[in-house]
């Protein structure tokens, strides 16, 4: 089992993957993970994900209250999205908030990621909705990504960026990777032609093997009725 010290050297790790790979500018983006039901890590704001180390991180419990801060830090004020997630899925334990460049192309015209066209997308994400735009800091963004927890373990938020979780830190990040992965050879697909999509049938296939794979998290394939299953 991880000690805190080594969360906060993973989370620091994961700011500086998402930094290197492009997903963050400047300051941008957010990690947390949940340490118990309430007691949560993050990372601070006004800071570079690429540049932290773990004093950077800070603690704080299920309201968003600091319980521990080092001097000049302080919670990003966007853990009010990340809490929501937490309250309505107990089984996530980490979330990771970022504006990889492909993804967040896609939130800003307002296309979600709903073309099957590669079955390790559709297996590990199904496909990504889009919440609708709220202000950033505000109970906005908790409330447009509310509707999505249910099925869902990645969301583009319209206008802003992306947002992904999961059992651990890694998964979330590799959630991340998945949706921009998935976001980008969408986009060059679609400046060759129009990209040939995988048939309602073989989706389904490839949900029949999700499920029999017992893959964890949620996942637009626990939505089919036993018709569409069949």
């Amino acid at each position: 089992m991880q000690s805190e010290y080594e969360i906060k050297e993973q989370i620091c790790d994961i700011g500086k993957r998402i930094y290197n790979r492009n997903m963050v500018a400047a300051n941008d983006g957010n990690i947390s993970v949940k340490l118990n039901d309430n007691e949560f890590l993050c990372t601070p704001t006004g800071v570079s994900k690429g540049f932290m180390t773990p004093d950077y991180i800070c603690k704080v419990d299920a309201k968003g209250n600091v319980l521990q801060a080092n001097e000049g830090f302080r919670p990003s004020s966007e853990m009010k999205m990340h809490m929501r997630i937490y309250e309505k899925r107990p089984d996530v334990g980490a979330v990771v908030h970022a504006h990889p460049i492909f993804a967040t192309s896609f939130a800003i015209v307002g296309i979600p990621l709903t073309q099957p066209i590669m079955p390790e997308a559709v297996l590990s994400l199904g496909y990504v909705p889009i919440a609708p735009y709220g202000t950033p800091s505000t109970m906005e963004i908790p409330d447009a990504v509310e509707p999505y927890l249910e099925h869902f373990d990645a969301v583009l938020l319209e206008n802003h960026g992306a947002l992904t979780w999961s059992g651990d830190l890694l998964a979330a990040y590799m959630k991340m990777e998945s949706v921009e992965f998935y976001a980008e050879l969408l986009y060059k697909a679609r400046q060759l032609g129009n990209p040939k999509e995988i048939s309602p049938e073989n989706v389904k296939k490839l949900y029949e093997i999700r499920r029999k794979m017992g893959l964890p998290g949620r996942h637009p394939a626990e939505t089919m009725t036993e018709e569409e299953k069949a």
